[in-house]
């Protein structure tokens, strides 16, 4: 940096003027120093708070992994000093179920007695139950519980205390269960028992339960967990066979989704088919519980708007709830949606002509459906104040109305099958009458029984008449159920042999026979008798 000139006093009295452009070049080349230094100390004080930073998050890693570890070392210490207690809890278990057997012995004794103990009473259930599983006789148990489905639905929830009388429960399950699961080895499949078997699946969870550390270790043998392995394996393949997920029911999928979760054998690998199962069968009470216990939280989302997209709105709102993801997928707009969408199915079904004759019943019918529906979710999950019902229940009722209304008027006449004769003489039979031979249809009363037509030979005074070239003539026919019957009965048509070699073998003379016993006529004429 130059120094400054300091201006010499001139002797003569005249001085030099200041260098204003120097002292401004000084002065820039000073403010860029301050700046340069300004940012090179931000530079490297940011550099140092970035390292103080990082080197806080690796102690943060450090403390949580030692905390971790610290922890999975007391579970397994504290694991691997329960194990005496959880034996011994086992082997009281064992003593109390040998009781129990001998007491069952005893039972079986008085059974073969003829005291055979009551079933028809809860007790008297959980009792016959409790004799299968000290037993372990899996088979009966379950042909046993299968027949009873109204009872058992009565004692669900003592289930568990049932099968904790078994000295092996998971391995009683499987065995019960293996005659529909995976796949159903009755002949006659009438009825669904997939009800019992996740039933079963269900009261089985409490009871392998550690007793001293919970949830966190279960009473599996790795035998029993094999098995259950290849048993969804073996279910998985069927299905295929099966003709893939379009195929399967969902009572299927619910209890192979409660076999995965109870034997605690969800395979990561299968996600994507989990997902689709789910989605299929969204509509089942059960699905978002049992999506949450398989491990698909982080995909409830992706099944969510599936749902949508699909338009099924309420189990799309049954997600949502189970999950707490309304602030993201708001009910109120989803149930909404799903009245319209019903609501324009309706309208459609009303101009469908395949169905105009009860297009009305099943546009009303779904509409009723979709009203139902939606009043429950609303009443389930408090949703009155965003979405006031009044308005949805008032609607439901009108519907109901109207059907009930239908349902007691008087049933509209069905049109008479009948058509009306030409000469306004009354009405006539169906034309299928009169393609039937010697068949008497009449509106009017039916005419006297008569005896059946006699044929006797004419007497020799009727020789006016003349003789065709046959000699039996059958029961007159019946004019009355042919289409076009002539004007006049009676009149006597000119007889020709020519016509006559044409003619049926059988028909009338050419003129009728005046000596034919008086008959009551009716609407249409009766039987004619007449002599040749």
């Amino acid at each position: 940096m130059g120094s400054i000139p300091i201006p010499i006093s001139d002797p003569g009295g005249l001085t030099q003027p200041p260098d204003f452009d120097e002292f401004q070049r000084q002065a820039s080349l000073m403010t860029t120093c301050t700046l340069l230094w300004k940012e090179l100390s931000d530079h490297f004080t940011s550099l140092e708070q970035n390292l103080l930073k990082k080197s806080d998050a690796i102690k943060s890693k450090i403390e949580t992994l030692e905390t971790e570890t610290k922890a999975s070392l007391d579970s397994l210490e504290e694991r691997e000093n329960t194990i005496e207690n959880s034996v011994s809890i086992a082997i009281q278990k064992v003593e109390e179920a040998l009781q129990a057997a001998a007491d069952a012995v005893g039972t079986s004794k008085r059974e073969e007695a003829g005291e055979d103990p009551e079933v028809d009473d809860s007790e008297g259930l959980l009792l016959k139950l409790k004799g299968f599983c000290v037993e372990m006789d899996s088979l009966g148990f379950w042909f046993f519980m299968s027949c009873r489905k109204k009872e058992m639905d009565a004692v669900r929830d003592k289930i568990p205390s049932v099968l904790a009388e078994c000295v092996d429960p998971a391995r009683f399950v499987l065995e019960a269960i293996s005659e529909v699961f995976p796949v159903d080895k009755r002949a006659d499949c009438v009825n669904d028992l997939g009800w019992a078997c996740v039933l079963l699946l269900e009261g089985l969870v409490p009871v392998m339960v550690d007793p001293v550390l919970g949830g966190s270790r279960t009473f599996v043998t790795p035998s029993v967990k094999k098995s259950a392995y290849e048993i969804a394996e073996a279910w998985k393949e069927n299905l295929e066979q099966r003709g893939g997920i379009e195929s399967v029911k969902a009572p299927e999928v619910h209890m192979f989704f409660q076999h995965l979760v109870t034997f605690g054998i969800v395979m990561d690998d299968d996600f994507d088919l989990y997902k689709k199962l789910i989605v299929g069968c969204a509509w089942r009470k059960q699905m978002p519980k049992l999506a949450v216990s398989l491990g698909l939280g982080d995909k409830m989302p992706d099944m969510i708007e599936e749902l949508i997209s699909r338009g099924q709105q309420v189990d799309a709102v049954h997600f949502t709830q189970e999950v707490g993801l309304a602030d993201r997928f708001p009910p109120v707009p989803l149930l909404k949606a799903f009245l319209k969408d019903a609501k324009k199915a309706a309208t459609s079904m009303m101009e469908d002509p395949s169905i105009a004759g009860r297009a009305a019943q099943l546009a009303a019918r779904k509409e009723q459906s979709a009203l139902k529906v939606v009043i429950k979710c609303i009443e389930e999950y408090k949703l009155e104040a965003e979405f006031p019902p009044e308005n949805l229940k008032k609607r439901l009722h009108h519907l109901e109305k109207v059907k009930i209304e239908k349902k007691r008027l008087p049933a509209p006449a069905s049109p008479a099958n009948k058509r009306t004769r030409a000469c306004n003489v009354g009405p006539m039979p169906p034309a299928k009458a009169g393609r039937i031979t010697n068949t008497y249809v009449s509106s009017s009363p039916a005419p006297p029984q008569l005896p059946p037509p006699t044929f006797v030979r004419s007497p020799p005074s009727h020789t006016q008449y003349p003789s065709p070239p046959y000699t039996t003539i059958p029961p007159p026919q019946i004019y009355g159920n042919t289409r076009s019957p002539p004007a006049n009965h009676y009149a006597a048509p000119a007889y020709s042999p020519e016509a006559a070699s044409h003619s049926p073998v059988f028909s009338y003379p050419p003129t009728p026979p005046m000596n034919y016993p008086p008959v009551a006529y009716g609407g249409a004429y009766g039987a004619l008798y007449y002599h040749r």
